[in-house]
């Protein structure tokens, strides 16, 4: 019999409740923890229904034993949280895989890692909180990760599961082109649309400045992305079901704190390090701002 890491995911939304079905489909169930109790979680999409037994651990004094493999799928705005979890769920050799948005996961988790290994990724597939325990996963599940010895304990865990793994060489460069796709996403929350409105020539054009503004600065940091990169977002978009969130939208109805800083502070904050004018995001970034934290 094959081996797998023993596997803990924290932060068991969207993306959270998608790698534990993946992972339980297969008969490797792992131990879940979040901020609130449930007896199971649930997965729909076009292949059917998974229910994910629980319980969903709320405690991290209940943790006795470390895990080889910790994925964390909590917005960034609650990583400091979890700061307890990762100490009772992590051990010298664990390797933190964060499931987040941004580029910057290793600066953001350096205060927690004791000796860890953090590993950051890229989530590729469209997935959407329906109900408090009821996720909804549109499109297959895939993940990036960087080539780095780190990433064959993911490649491990999900092994023979339908949520694919790739290891990329160039991985600063499709983190980067991910954060230009979500941060065009935060138009959403200043409209308080869903992907409808890139149907629209004007926010098509709109959205196409800012994102020729968020690709000088990429490359600015080393990203290798093309001329192309700004059009094929803004399709992606534009051919997307009419209806289709994203997670900052949802937490911008709900009325709770937004990822503004690392899908879209961190384009001007980065565009002013290195003398690139980004003033697109001088008016975006108030704006998501004040949406967040207020007053008002």
């Amino acid at each position: 019999m094959l081996e797998y890491p023993t596997v803990a995911l924290v932060g068991p939304g969207a993306i959270g409740t998608t790698i534990a079905a993946a992972l339980h489909e297969v008969g490797r169930t792992p131990t879940i923890c979040g901020r609130t109790a449930h007896e199971f979680l649930e997965l729909v999409s076009d292949g059917g229904r998974i229910v994910v037994p629980g319980p969903v651990l709320t405690n991290p004094a209940s943790i006795t034993n470390t895990c080889d493999l910790v994925f964390v799928a909590v917005k960034t705005t609650q990583t400091e949280a979890i700061g307890p979890w990762l100490s009772a769920l992590c051990g010298p050799r664990t390797v933190i895989c964060a499931l987040q948005n941004g580029i910057e996961q290793k600066t953001l988790f350096a205060p927690y890692l004791s000796g860890s290994s953090l590993l950051p990724s890229v989530v590729w597939f469209p997935a959407e909180r329906k109900a408090d325990a009821l996720v909804r996963l549109r499109g297959k599940a895939r993940l990036t990760l960087p080539d780095t010895p780190a990433a064959n304990v993911v490649l491990s865990a999900l092994s023979g599961t339908w949520c694919s793994v790739e290891v990329a060489g160039n991985f600063t460069s499709i983190a980067w082109q991910k954060l230009l796709q979500n941060a065009v996403a935060g138009l959403m929350v200043l409209t308080g649309r869903r992907a409808g409105m890139f149907s629209r020539a004007d926010i098509n054009s709109l959205s196409l400045a800012y994102l020729w503004e968020c690709l000088e600065v990429a490359r600015a940091e080393g990203a290798i992305l093309g001329d192309e990169v700004p059009q094929q977002i803004v399709e992606k978009f534009r051919h997307s079901p009419a209806d289709l969130g994203t997670s900052i939208l949802a937490d911008r109805q709900a009325g709770r704190t937004l990822e503004w800083d690392c899908r879209n502070g961190v384009i001007q904050r980065l565009g002013r390090l290195h003398g690139v004018p980004t003033p697109i995001s001088d008016l975006i970034v108030p704006l998501l701002v004040a949406a967040s934290e207020g007053p008002g």
